[in-house]
């Protein structure tokens, strides 16, 4: 007998399932009940290890972070928790809403996938206001999210994208580089004062709290999102990162966001970040912004294609 997909059966089956596949998950070592969970930081406290992550290669007397990293969920998609959709961008149908007409071609390529968002509480706290706002950006989120132009996509966007990244760590210095577009960040751990000018990945000021790594994020252009469902910032805002090793492989990475112009008390969003390993892991080239020339340009053509 066929088995019914999750989203078809009752309450009591439903449980059943979901922790058979649990189960299943930690036999096989996937880790799945921590990724469902991710949304929670008190289910990884219990699962961090101080043995473990004594034991851990160390630079400088603090844990080795270095190798290349990448997550398993839908946060770039929507940090709110999230049904399936047809597309990011829909307009209304004869019976329920269909994808809008640049899209359409697309198909299933288009379609969003389900997630369980990565935000404490599920909500993001904006104001009034703003929460207008985001709702007018996600009806128009082909014009406007700045990862449709190549833009490059801030902090913490750029730790939750399906591009991987990598942390190059020493005693003194530590980096971290981006697949997407080519970004990076430098990460001080001497204070230099307030960011000289606003950027795109911001200023980043570091220290160690224990063997977990607070970095203090500032001086972002407002022009950066969280996600592609519209959910946006003001040019105030502060990000304060914490990078906690629970083993070798694996981080939990959570993000406190501090903005009184749009949001009406500071928030967090909570993940884990998986090591890739074997021949893969390593980054490759995206630099994306040759590939958007048409969408930007081609307009300006003395012959414009048809």
């Amino acid at each position: 007998m066929r088995r019914k997909p999750l989203g078809a059966l009752g309450g009591e089956d439903k449980v059943k399932q979901t922790i058979a596949i649990v189960a299943i998950s930690g036999l096989l070592g996937l880790g799945l009940a921590g990724s469902v969970s991710a949304a929670h930081p008190r289910h990884h406290a219990a699962a961090t290890s101080d043995a473990t992550v004594s034991a851990m290669p160390r630079v400088g007397g603090h844990p080795d972070l270095s190798g290349v990293w990448s997550v398993m969920n839908t946060a770039n998609w929507d940090i709110e928790p999230h049904a399936a959709s047809a597309a990011l961008q829909l307009r209304p149908g004869p019976v329920v809403p269909v994808p809008a007409k640049e899209v359409v071609a697309l198909g299933a390529v288009a379609s969003v996938p389900a997630g369980l968002g990565v935000v404490e509480g599920g909500t993001i706290p904006y104001t009034p206001d703003a929460l207008k706002q985001r709702d007018d950006n996600r009806a128009h989120y082909l014009d406007r999210d700045p990862e449709v132009k190549c833009d490059l996509p801030g902090v913490p966007r750029a730790n939750y994208m399906a591009l991987p990244f990598q942390i190059l760590q020493s005693d003194k210095s530590m980096m971290i580089a981006y697949e997407y577009a080519g970004a990076a960040r430098n990460i001080l751990f001497d204070d230099p004062g307030p960011a000289p000018t606003d950027s795109w990945m911001g200023q980043s000021v570091a220290k160690w709290d224990g063997d977990t790594l607070v970095v203090t994020v500032t001086g972002q252009l407002d022009s950066t999102w969280f996600d592609r469902a519209g959910d946006f910032h003001s040019g105030d805002m502060v990000v304060v990162e914490r990078w906690t090793p629970v083993n070798a492989n694996l981080i939990h990475y959570s993000a406190t966001i501090t903005d009184p112009a749009t949001f009406t008390r500071p928030w967090t969003m909570n993940m884990n970040l998986y090591r890739r390993l074997g021949p893969d892991a390593q980054l490759q080239q995206f630099k994306c912004v040759e590939f958007v020339e048409e969408l930007m340009y081609g307009s300006l053509r003395k012959h414009p294609l048809p």
